[in-house]
């Protein structure tokens, strides 16, 4: 199957097929051409050009009608299978209590917990689907999630099979990633918690994750409980990806780096110390600006890291408790505004270098011959800085998963 898109504005994000992330300087490097045209042949980037698009017998022609084309989001953090909302310390926060009062007195992860050994797995793949469509709507192409709501290794197994039953069901790129030190269960010691992770969790889920996590941060598991689950997952062939510096210095980027986590994110608490660890790394630094808005908290040293050498990944961190939101485009504004990069900058960080933190950027985060033809068709813009500047504003006219349609978003 042929496709042909024609009468594009501008056509971004294209890069060679073997480029798997831009660092530095280089990620002000967001190639874009006018007036261009682009061929999807079986699902995959074929060509494009800025010249007259070719005569191709037999392919379908897409008339973009003056928009923009771009690569589809990567979300490469989030927890968006998980159980009901969590609306009251929405406004115990309003209130003025800290994300660690809220932990203390039975919320937070605990909370979604509770609510998750309830629900049916069926039920909870139901609702996560709405999310999924929710996303794809917004532009992602392709999405991590993480298990870490279960706490019990049933639990944790009922998470990982519905994301292995999303991959299985959506057009979305999935892939999975197990946070089983995501806090402690209730009614366990810590210490005994981490082994129940390491000697009947990891060997119970290996089979159905791609990635192992674990949250290393003040009040939850120190850098030493940290390298001791790393150790086991790797047993089993499990990369990490560490949540780190989020509510302190935790030593969260120190592990990541000595056990070479894929990424390490959240970096709200991040010092100069960890820049210079990431230095010569293949650990790629994922900040989440959306946890940074509805916590009110400082973010990321974003605009230090990229100045310094450093790449880095945005991603929405999609949960019911920090950030109940999947927006990408959303991040995309915050990065600019907050973060102060440059659209180019935000615009690698949610595509090629977040594809990269997921592992799949050899296929996924860019336009690029051979890659996956996940995209999106705009409406016109006078420019892509644009789409971060007038930040609420409906800009995506169509979705594109493997080559095909989604559906009209905004018709």
């Amino acid at each position: 199957m042929k496709t042909l898109i024609t009468n594009i504005g501008i056509l971004a994000g294209t890069t060679e097929t073997s480029l798997l992330q831009r660092k530095g300087s280089e990620m002000k490097v967001y190639e874009t051409h006018q007036n261009a045209w682009l061929l999807v042949e079986d699902g995959f980037f074929k060509d494009w050009g800025t010249d007259s698009p070719p005569d191709i017998i037999d392919a379908d022609i897409i008339n973009a009608e003056g928009g923009a084309v771009l690569p589809s989001f990567c979300d490469s953090h989030t927890h968006l299978v998980y159980a009901d909302s969590r609306e009251q310390e929405f406004v115990d926060k309003i209130k003025g209590l800290s994300y660690e009062e809220i932990a203390r007195r039975g919320g937070g992860i605990l909370n979604s917990t509770d609510r998750l050994h309830q629900m049916s797995e069926d039920e909870l793949y139901e609702q996560s689907m709405h999310r999924i469509d929710e996303i794809i709507r917004k532009g992602t192409g392709a999405v991590e999630i993480k298990s870490g709501y279960g706490l019990r290794t049933e639990d944790e197994l009922k998470m990982l099979r519905v994301i292995r039953r999303i991959r299985e069901t959506s057009p979305i790129k999935v892939v999975s990633t197990f946070l089983g030190a995501h806090a402690v269960a209730r009614g366990m010691t810590q210490k005994d918690y981490v082994e129940l992770v390491i000697s009947e969790m990891i060997p119970a889920v290996a089979s159905l994750a791609d990635f192992i996590d674990v949250f290393c941060d003040r009040g939850f598991f120190t850098p030493e409980e940290t390298a001791r689950i790393l150790e086991a997952g790797a047993h089993y062939g499990l990369r990490p990806k560490i949540h780190g510096q989020e509510l302190a210095d935790s030593g969260g980027v120190e592990v990541a780096v000595k056990h070479h986590a894929l990424s390490v994110d959240h970096l709200e608490s991040m010092t100069d110390h960890d820049i210079k660890l990431l230095h010569n790394s293949d650990t790629m630094p994922t900040c989440l600006p959306g946890t940074s808005f509805f916590l009110n908290m400082p973010f990321a040293p974003a605009r230090k890291m990229i100045d310094e050498g450093l790449g880095i990944a945005i991603a929405s961190d999609y949960n019911p408790g920090s950030t109940p939101s999947g927006d990408m485009r959303f991040c995309v504004s915050l990065a600019c505004i907050k973060m102060r990069l440059l659209p180019e900058e935000a615009f690698n960080a949610v595509s090629i270098n977040s594809a990269y933190a997921m592992g799949v950027s050899d296929k996924y985060g860019s336009i690029a011959k051979g890659k996956v033809a996940n995209f999106l068709i705009t409406k016109p813009l006078p420019s892509l800085a644009y789409i971060p500047y007038a930040y609420t504003q409906p800009f995506i006219r169509e979705v594109y998963l493997h080559g095909c349609r989604y559906n009209n978003i905004y018709p």
